[in-house]
């Protein structure tokens, strides 16, 4: 009696099903790739009634057209690894964009320091150098301290004493738009820094260049 044959490992099937299944993961990663670039950024809250009064705030500091067809709430923090981080992609993004205002709304959450920062940023506005002295706390290296807010003011173009005087005498007064920032804050739901209120679109947390396209996009087609 003959013995069968014995039988061949089906090599080429395996390879074919492995093939298979590499070219379906690869598509499904590309797919992944196109929705996360393509998706909208963020969540809608117009239905909290807060948007209106939030982004008309005349007290905001703010920078970009005055008649921009979009403006953007930025609730950050001095301190905040994720606002550091993203500041670079905020401005970049509403550089090339170029028909965007960008509201800033001091939300100081990590300590002392944050809140010293931030009212140290606010008494500046009155000589017009908050935009600078944002952009240099934001990408200052250390803690913040008293010696790192004066050399923020300064290098800003700024007169320190001037900002003293401000903090004594109209320091009540930042501190109320301190607590009206947080009130907005927790009024669209927003769980920590950074916010970016596009219109009636919230983004929350760190997001890239082309996400903050998409973000003002989102916004404008809600609008």
């Amino acid at each position: 009696m003959t013995e069968p044959a014995p039988r061949r490992p089906a090599f080429g099937i395996e390879r074919r099903a492995l093939l298979t299944l590499g070219l379906a993961g690869g598509a499904g990663w590309a797919l992944g790739r196109v929705l996360s670039r393509t998706a909208p950024v963020g969540r809608d809250v117009g239905a909290s009634g807060a948007v209106a009064a939030i982004l008309d705030d005349p007290e905001a500091p703010a920078i970009g057209p005055a008649g921009a067809s979009l403006r953007l709430a930025v609730f950050s923090d001095y301190r905040c690894p994720a606002c550091r981080h993203g500041f670079p992609a905020l401005t970049e993004a509403a550089a090339k964009d170029g028909d965007v205002r960008l509201l800033f709304k001091d939300w100081p959450i990590f300590g002392a320091a944050s809140v010293a920062a931030a009212r140290v940023a606010l008494a500046g506005a009155a000589q017009g150098i908050y935009p600078e002295v944002h952009r240099r706390l934001m990408t200052a290296p250390g803690t913040l301290d008293s010696a790192q807010l004066r050399a923020a003011v300064q290098a800003s173009g700024g007169d320190w004493s001037r900002v003293m005087g401000n903090l004594a005498g109209q320091g009540g007064r930042i501190d109320a738009q301190l607590r009206r920032h947080a009130a907005e804050a927790a009024s669209i739901g927003l769980p920590g820094t950074p916010g970016y209120l596009a219109g009636s679109r919230l983004a929350v947390g760190v997001i890239d260049t082309d996400a903050f396209a998409r973000l003002f996009a989102a916004a404008r087609k809600g609008a």
